[in-house]
């Protein structure tokens, strides 16, 4: 089976050595972005009831009330048979009223556990419901063509859209099209956002760029700002310190369906494969290993690398490297440069699938 097909599985190489991302090259249907417009794999179990808000952070149970009432509301107007809908769990709201959430907060406050929460509380049927983050929202775009994608999506009673990229002002309005036409015909919307840079911490600051930034939807979006600390770190020990290329090595032998590539190598590849198929690129991969994990070089290979840690992320999938640790991938100007939310978020994420494979190396 091939690699990009749904369902397959990754198999060792003839010798029994480590499999390799740099051999794949998937192809991916179009229908297989629209079909996998659902949660990924780690979100799969979550629900409001698993959500454990911060008792420090008010905010944080307040967006759990906010949102089961909008299900809630996507519920009565199911019920209907489409009349009025009463967004928010409350009386009918009228057109011109809010029609859709976003959620407004720094990476690691649960955000996404949230969104996917909403996705799983609304009683709709899977091909009426869709779950995708904006670079999959645009790839969708990008391989059915704006109208497909519009008659597509029309039919849905909710789009939920994680990690909205305010920083990308042409997709931006391209989505923010598409997005009103998707209103208009009775689709119910829930948005996350990657925060502006500079602006953490800096009340509903992110909220208003979000809303200017997708023009006459404005209206159509009700704020719900989500404070905290990144949940990865609360309480947890530091990321491991990276191994040497022997253990690693080892590991990617001893594990079934670990892959092993040099760092630099991958960096190449993924600049011949486009982001649309990175989740491909990982199917049926149980652990990824890298030797010599080097600062990364130029911006746009940073953005490959944090769509890559966004699908191993997604699909849970324990990361062993040698090489300087993961919080020296990005230098100091590219932290503090417009993409930085991203680049945070790229390590947070990559540090919490380290610590994921420790018994990978304790085995």
């Amino acid at each position: 089976m091939h690699a990009s097909e749904p369902g397959s599985k990754a198999a060792a190489s003839p010798d029994g050595s480590p499999l390799a991302l740099c051999g794949r090259e998937p192809h991916v249907p179009a229908e297989r972005l629209v079909a996998e417009m659902v949660p990924p794999p780690r979100f799969d179990a979550v629900r409001f009831e698993t959500y454990v808000p911060d008792s420090a952070q008010p905010s944080q149970a307040e967006a759990v009330r906010v949102l089961s009432g909008f299900a809630d509301g996507i519920s009565g107007a199911t019920a209907a048979g489409g009349g009025k809908r009463r967004w928010f769990g409350r009386k009918p709201a009228a057109p011109s009223g809010p029609r859709g959430v976003y959620l407004d907060g720094g990476y690691g406050v649960g955000k996404t556990h949230l969104l996917a929460s909403l996705w799983h509380a609304t009683p709709a049927t899977p091909d009426r419901k869709a779950f995708g983050t904006f670079v999959e929202l645009t790839n969708l775009v990008g391989a059915l063509g704006f109208q497909q994608t519009v008659q597509t999506l029309s039919g849905h009673r909710l789009l939920c859209i994680d990690e909205f990229e305010l920083d990308d002002p042409g997709d931006t309005v391209l989505v923010s099209t598409l997005l009103g036409k998707l209103v208009d015909a009775g689709v119910a919307l829930a948005a996350t956002s990657n925060t502006l840079p500079g602006k953490l911490g800096e009340g509903r600051f992110a909220a208003a760029d979000f809303l200017r930034e997708i023009q006459g939807l404005a209206a159509r979006f009700r704020p719900l700002r989500i404070d905290g600390e990144d949940y990865r770190h609360r309480g947890l020990p530091e990321a491991p310190p990276p191994y040497s290329d022997e253990e690693v090595t080892r590991v990617a032998y001893r594990t079934a369906g670990a892959s092993l590539d040099d760092f630099p190598s991958l960096l190449g590849h993924l600049s011949r494969v486009h982001p649309s198929r990175y989740g491909a690129l990982c199917d049926g991969v149980e652990a990824v290993c890298l030797t010599d994990v080097q600062a990364v070089p130029d911006q746009s290979t940073a953005l490959r690398l944090v769509v890559l840690a966004d699908r191993l992320y997604d699909r849970e999938v324990p990361v062993v490297a040698s090489g300087v640790p993961f919080d020296r991938l990005f230098g100091e100007e590219m932290l503090k440069g417009g993409y930085r939310k991203k680049y945070f978020r790229a390590i947070s994420r990559l540090t919490a699938l380290a610590r994921d494979a420790k018994p990978l190396i304790e085995a």
